[in-house]
């Protein structure tokens, strides 16, 4: 706080105020050296601060409990997104009162900015509200909140101190999978992104019969249901339903990498979320496998309702591991866990041919029983460098190692194209756009 000098007596603070009272006392107390006429002016100044000094102390000591304030937050905080929370104050004193606020949060955040000024009148109630943006899963560790009072006079300030310790927990973005989850019922999914896919022949799911009106396909009129009403009636088709979607996350080194205050693992956990929480939506079974020199956490696909909070719980605890994925474990163990064909989406990053090469055989064996969707990352920074204009040697030198990398990454799609395997190639901060983009194209199409 900029106003407070010290510690005066235990939660009794002195201000600037006070201070510049002082400051006055003195330069009046020599002025009187000079100039005698001033008399006894310099006295009645300072103990006029005095007893100003002692009114404020009554006024905010009288009563034993000036304020009450409470942080209002939720019971876990969605990781990568603005999670609301607040501070509600009120002021028990009966005169308006000036407060500084201080919440202390986790350590994690790195932030000391976290101070309000606000004015109450008496009796007054309001909440503050702020936001904080996690970029790590696990527990944060909320501390106290300090409530410093000034009186109208301004002279000391009273602090306040709210024992509101509390720990919560941080789970991948919940909030964006609520999103979605709202655009998927609502069939709204193109409002934010979500191209609409156009639809090559029938799918084979029969949904209902219904009457005609302008746009259906005339080559859906069910001609029997048209006799027997007398009005045009068309058959109705919806995408076909439990069909199983597996997301395969791979937990090693490989995802460490970070981005915008996020590893590629919580963007890959944070997309598999939203996915599996999409596939439900549409009727289909989800499932999850993830994988680094061990296999760890295996949900077989299912369509419970309580099916996403156990998937939820899992990506809750799922940490980078420094050894290399084992692709000879994590294919015997999609062959015992997954009985039927299915889509699996491989979340992994490559960042050059060498590293896909240790892992295509496995792949191609994959994509033998399964429809294999293998979604790597695209280097915002190196492409960024690759895009930069080169004046010296230097320079040109990195451009060249960019551009060579950002090539890489293109013939890995080539490549995979070649065995029939799909492929995404995206940046960290669009993967869960262009994944839903592409299960719904693969949806679409009828590829599953």
């Amino acid at each position: 706080m900029k106003n407070i000098y010290g510690l005066f007596y235990k939660d009794l603070f002195l201000t600037n105020r006070l201070f510049t009272g002082l400051g006055i006392s003195v330069v009046v107390f020599v002025l009187s050296f000079f100039f005698p006429w001033l008399g006894v002016i310099p006295a009645l100044v300072f103990w006029a601060l005095v007893l100003l000094f002692m009114i404020d102390v009554l006024m905010l000591y009288k009563t034993a409990k000036g304020v009450f304030a409470k942080r209002h937050a939720p019971e876990r905080l969605s990781n990568s997104d603005e999670n609301e929370l607040g501070v509600y104050c009120e002021n028990w004193y009966p005169f308006n009162i000036s407060i500084g606020i201080i919440d202390e949060i986790p350590f994690q955040f790195q932030k000391r900015d976290i101070w309000f000024k606000t004015t109450l009148k008496p009796h007054e109630r309001k909440l503050i509200s702020y936001s904080l943006r996690p970029t790590k899963r696990g527990e944060y560790e909320f501390g106290d909140i300090r409530v410093y009072a000034k009186s109208p006079l301004g002279l000391i300030t009273r602090r306040y101190t709210f024992q509101q310790a509390e720990t919560l927990p941080v789970y991948p973005s919940f909030l964006q999978m609520r999103k979605y989850e709202l655009m998927a019922i609502s069939n709204r999914l193109t409002d934010i992104g979500i191209k609409k896919i156009r639809r090559i022949g029938h799918s084979l799911e029969f949904e209902q019969v219904k009457n005609y009106v302008a746009g259906d396909d005339y080559r859906t009129i069910n001609w029997k249901a048209t006799a027997r009403q007398g009005n045009l009636m068309v058959n109705s088709y919806t995408d076909e339903k439990s069909q199983h979607v597996y997301c395969i996350i791979d937990k090693s080194r490989a995802m460490k990498m970070p981005f915008e205050g996020l590893s590629l693992l919580d963007y890959a956990i944070n997309a598999s979320l939203v996915l599996s929480s999409v596939a439900l939506i549409k009727e289909d079974k989800a499932g999850l496998i993830t994988a680094s020199e061990k296999i760890g956490a295996v949900i077989p696909a299912d369509r419970k309702s309580s099916q996403l909070n156990k998937i939820l719980e899992v990506l809750y605890k799922e940490r980078t591991r420094y050894l290399e994925t084992n692709m000879e474990l994590l294919y015997s163990t999609v062959r015992t866990v997954i009985k039927q064909r299915s889509l699996v989406v491989f979340f992994t990053n490559y960042e050059s041919m060498n590293a896909l090469n240790r892992q295509l055989p496995y792949l191609k064996r994959i994509a033998k029983f399964h429809l294999l969707l293998v979604v790597f990352f695209e280097n915002t920074e190196l492409k960024t460098l690759s895009e930069k204009q080169a004046t010296d040697l230097e320079g040109i030198y990195i451009k060249t190692i960019a551009e060579k990398f950002a090539y890489d990454k293109k013939l890995i799609v080539k490549e995979l194209a070649k065995y029939g395997i799909q492929s995404i190639l995206s940046a960290p901060q669009n993967l869960t756009v262009n994944t839903i983009n592409k299960y719904l194209e693969l949806k679409a199409k009828q590829k599953i």
